[in-house]
């Protein structure tokens, strides 16, 4: 529903503001994470939460499943095709241009990525094969702020790699491909904590849906993008688009938790 009024009436939701917007004032932005006791290993993470709790779209390294046949139609109907072809692509499997459809090159990748890592061959995208995958095409991994990995939730956005992980308690637990703001509306760099959200916001300037919205940094937001197919195409007016699957899979795991967010990396 389209929210007015009070809070919501200030950020407006329109993220071709947030280059001119100050910062929310107060606690959600001036206070620092907590210390965490330890880092967790990169890949094989679980964290205490992740190893004894979530299941299905909320475990950890979680995708659903995808195989021979489809496709990444249209922003209303994304298979994660597109981010598959990519991830394969970084694993030295995948020759082509991402297209966003599964045809028999791309289970053919498919197949050598699950027999290299000890899985059944079947060309099929289940849980396991998106787990390792998703693993090893964590980019940058060596350049995520240590603040990421202190304790509590974390969603760090790498501007560079257009790439948002999620952290719990200094384990990693998920990671995205997402875009951010054009280069004069660029996602303005920091730490901040998510201060207002709405699942269902329209945005006051451009009258766009930005489903499942944490807002973290005046009009900036996590959200799900009506408008992107490809993460590595345009930008958005200085918000962090997400495929609409996995802004709702990120807000069904932090929506009632406090969610930090770190913004960094050179301009992409």
């Amino acid at each position: 529903m389209r929210r007015s009024g009070g809070l919501a009436a200030a950020i407006v939701g329109a993220c071709a503001v947030a280059a001119v917007v100050a910062g929310p004032t107060g606690s959600a932005s001036a206070s620092t994470p907590p210390a965490s006791a330890g880092v967790g290993a990169l890949a094989g993470a679980t964290g205490s939460f992740a190893a004894t709790t979530a299941t299905g779209l909320n475990a950890p390294w979680s995708r659903e499943v995808v195989r021979l046949g489809a496709s990444d139609r249209d922003p209303y109907h994304i298979a994660h095709v597109r981010e598959l072809q990519y991830r394969l692509k970084w694993a030295g499997l995948f020759p082509a241009a991402p297209t966003g459809y599964f045809g028999t090159v791309t289970r053919d990748a498919v197949k050598t990525f699950q027999a290299r890592r000890h899985l059944k061959a079947t060309g099929v995208v289940n849980a396991d094969t998106w787990k390792l995958l998703l693993q090893r095409t964590v980019r940058n991994a060596q350049g995520v702020p240590a603040v990421c990995k202190q304790s509590g939730w974390h969603a760090c956005y790498d501007r560079k790699y257009h790439q948002v992980t999620l952290w719990y308690n200094g384990d990693i637990y998920n990671t995205w491909l997402v875009r951010g703001g054009a280069y004069t509306l660029q996602t303005r760099l920091g730490t901040h904590q998510v201060y207002y959200r709405d699942i269902d916001h329209v945005s006051g300037t451009y009258g766009s849906p930005m489903p499942y919205s944490q807002f973290f940094d005046g009009g900036e937001a996590l959200h799900g993008s009506r408008l992107m197919m490809d993460p590595f195409v345009d930008h958005s007016h200085g918000c962090v688009n997400f495929y609409v699957e996995d802004a709702r899979q990120l807000w069904n795991l932090t929506s009632n938790k406090t969610l930090w967010v770190t913004v960094y990396g050179a301009w992409d």
